[in-house]
């Protein structure tokens, strides 16, 4: 009877929504991850660098920025398409050249899931 008990317990937790969800991030703590992306990007305006703005990022179609020289792959990503929502973002930033092979972008990704939230976080700021 125990064994059924805890076991029922423990698959309750497993179909708890809130097990499933992401972690929402910091921004403020995400400002300072940017400072690794700020070499290359802009979130506070329009204006592309090496990479394209990062200004209203969250919703656009992958490899569509106005005046920016995309990768081939990017702009296929996008036809086929990559909208950068929090979970194409996530998967992109922890492993850019996975999800999108044949990027152009140099960085090879943030290895904390951690700074990764906080990251988007800081980038939903920029992206209303």
């Amino acid at each position: 009877m125990r064994i059924a008990a805890v076991a029922l317990s423990f698959s309750a937790l497993l179909l708890c929504p809130v097990a499933g969800q992401a972690q929402e991030g910091d921004a403020e703590a995400g400002a300072t991850v940017f400072k690794k992306c700020a070499a290359c990007h802009v979130v506070d305006k329009d204006q592309n660098r090496v990479g394209p703005s990062l200004m209203g990022v969250i919703g656009r179609t992958a490899g569509t920025h106005p005046d920016y020289k995309y990768s081939q792959a990017m702009i296929e990503a996008g036809k086929g398409g990559l909208v950068w929502d929090e979970a194409t973002l996530h998967e992109y930033l922890e492993n850019p050249k996975a999800k999108v092979k044949g990027t152009k972008m140099v960085f090879a990704g943030l290895k904390k899931d951690e700074d990764i939230n906080n990251l988007i976080a800081y980038l939903k700021q920029h992206s209303k």
